[in-house]
């Protein structure tokens, strides 16, 4: 009994480390995801400072009910689901045709070329990139305006025209993302057997033939858990790059669900309604994420759970 007894101790002294280095993100999740999870009763509360969370007067779904029933509401949830439509339809299947390409690339130096000039922008951060972006897209001194100059074409402005916003908004996030978004592709590529490839170069198949019949059935199991994350995420808009490249010519198109919790909230001082209004995105976001994890479960078979 003593000797199993010692075995035991053993094993726990032996594995502190292990827990030692899932205590931090556990902790971390705990503090600064679980814990703040409380704060949505807010959404059925007319808060009070006076009175605390706990102590303010139940409303129930009225913030909800104003939130969905609102004109302007109503705009900013149309402007959130059309901005995170384009920019899955854009962004996605970008990085998949980049792995793909570079895959098929047998020069290593301009392989690890490219994926260092398409990896970098990743690394720049939000401010810096929408800064970037105004400079570029300056009306006197802007290259972008320059070289449209060159082709006779006036000088536009990307940031004041309402209907530019998306596009600018969504392209130069492909451009951030898709080198980075590509790397799990890449890996995905590198687990294709050679034999495969091999066999089907022996039948004849073409470049294309072997990327279309071989490579791309093999990162499909990928492909489907990324676009399903991909949906989940569609309607969750970030809220920096969206308010940065924001301004009262383009607000018609440019409000969207985070920035207006922010303006209704933290500005306005209605913690009630705009903690409805995330609380709606985050349920649209998880029956979303449930609803493709579904279908893509019975069409493809591949699923999160």
């Amino acid at each position: 009994m003593k000797v199993k007894a010692k075995n035991k101790n053993r094993v726990k002294n032996s594995n502190w480390q292990f827990w030692a280095i899932i205590a931090a993100p556990l902790i971390y999740a705990i503090v600064f995801a679980y814990i703040p999870m409380g704060g949505v009763i807010l959404a059925f509360k007319d808060y009070s400072i006076r009175k605390g969370i706990w102590g303010s007067d139940w409303v129930g779904l009225r913030y909800f009910k104003q939130f969905l029933l609102s004109p302007s509401s109503s705009k900013v949830i149309i402007n959130t689901l059309v901005l995170g439509f384009y920019s899955l339809l854009a962004s996605f299947p970008i990085p998949i045709l980049l792995a793909v390409g570079l895959n098929e690339v047998k020069a290593v130096k301009f392989k690890k070329t490219v994926q260092m000039i398409t990896y970098a922008p990743y690394f720049i951060s939000t401010v810096v990139m929408v800064g970037m972006l105004m400079q570029m897209t300056d009306l006197r001194i802007g290259i972008i305006n320059k070289l449209l100059g060159l082709f006779g074409v006036g000088p536009v402005n990307f940031f004041g025209d309402v209907d530019i916003f998306r596009s600018l908004y969504v392209w130069s996030g492909v451009w951030q993302t898709a080198g980075y978004s590509a790397i799990i592709y890449i890996a995905a590529l590198a687990g294709v057997s050679p034999e495969l490839k091999e066999a089907a170069i022996v039948d004849g198949a073409s470049r294309l033939q072997r990327i279309w019949h071989v490579d791309l059935p093999a990162i499909r199991p990928t492909v489907v858990t990324m676009l399903i994350f991909a949906c989940g995420n569609m309607i969750n808009i970030g809220f920096d790059k969206v308010f940065l490249m924001q301004n009262s010519m383009n607000l018609a198109k440019s409000e969207v669900i985070a920035t207006f919790v922010y303006k209704v909230g933290l500005v306005n001082a209605d913690y009630g309604f705009s903690t409805a209004a995330g609380l709606f995105q985050s349920l649209v976001s998880f029956i979303m994420l449930v609803t493709v994890n579904q279908i893509s479960k019975k069409i493809t078979e591949t699923s999160l759970w």
